[in-house]
């Protein structure tokens, strides 16, 4: 146990993560915006990033936010647990995604988190970067699969992005939780730069659709998304064109190597798929009051 500080413990990444560690009783604190960040961080023993700026903020944003948290680490002596995607890698890579997977992407998001990556890895300090798939929420936070996906789902309608019969890589936010726990826990065993891959589920369009059926007990019509809106709404809504640029990923096969997870931590136990997929959409049906951790002051959500 130990002392994490969490930047953007509100939004998807963070709250799940300092929940999970509140849980697992470290005294967890929520960085409010605004405040001296450097004097946040003394005497923490993690700093958790879960900074994440709009997308057509991110080039910026992204760069001063990270010399922010590397300056932090650098005051505390904290492990910085950096929340990391797959946007690294770029249009073509190949299916199984490994640490050994080059970082070749050529469009602006991709290169932006290919420098941010680079400044933690020159910084000298230590950092545990965990890189996960689409997330899966338990509540509405605007990520793919409750705003795309699935806000037809009583319906009986889930509207795909992309090519259904491919494989696509997801994260159950309480297991990437989770998952951040054991890795700070295990963070005096770990080199000072550590990428680590969560394999989540991998999942098609169709294998989504299946589970769904299952869980709500009725037939699922799989429908394309339409993106010819955001190509329209390009000039006036500058998202639609970062949007536009990820689309790649719904048509490129990909899931995480598993076996390095499970080398590092071989009794952590991920929640199956249609378990996950049943938290996820609860509260489509029925929703919930928003979460916050237990025992954090709540924050204004971070940029």
């Amino acid at each position: 146990m130990g002392k994490a500080l969490v930047l953007g413990g509100h939004g998807r990444f963070g709250s799940h993560v300092a929940e999970a560690f509140w849980n697992a009783g470290w005294e967890v604190s929520l960085y409010q915006r605004g405040t001296d960040l450097m004097a946040a961080a003394r005497g923490a023993d993690v700093i958790v990033n879960g900074w994440n700026p709009p997308y057509h903020l991110w080039a910026a944003e992204l760069p001063g936010l990270t010399d922010r948290v590397i300056a932090a680490a650098r005051v505390s002596g904290a492990t910085v647990l950096q929340a990391g995607n797959l946007y690294v890698y770029g249009a073509g890579s190949p299916e199984c995604l490994s640490v050994d997977t080059p970082h070749r992407a050529r469009n602006p998001l991709g290169r932006l988190r290919i420098r941010t990556e680079a400044q933690l890895r020159a910084a000298g300090v230590k950092v545990i970067l965990l890189r996960a798939g689409d997330f899966l929420d338990t509540e509405p936070s605007g990520n793919w699969f409750d705003r795309i996906l699935a806000p037809k789902l009583a319906k009986g309608v889930l509207t795909y992005p992309g090519a259904p019969e491919i494989p696509h890589a997801w994260a159950f936010l309480p297991d990437v939780g989770r998952a951040a726990l054991a890795l700070a826990e295990r963070r005096g065993d770990l080199p000072s730069f550590t990428e680590v891959l969560f394999p989540g589920s991998p999942l098609s369009g169709r294998d989504i659709a299946a589970h769904l059926e299952t869980i709500t007990g009725h037939d699922v019509a799989l429908r394309g998304f339409s993106w010819w809106p955001l190509h329209l709404a390009r000039p006036v809504w500058p998202m639609a064109g970062d949007l536009l640029e990820m689309r790649y990923l719904w048509n490129m096969p990909h899931r995480l190597d598993p076996a390095p997870f499970r080398a590092l931590l071989p009794e952590f136990r991920t929640t199956p798929a249609e378990e996950a997929l049943r938290a996820a959409t609860a509260h489509l049906m029925d929703p919930p009051a928003s979460r916050a951790p237990s025992g954090a002051a709540a924050p204004a959500r971070a940029a």
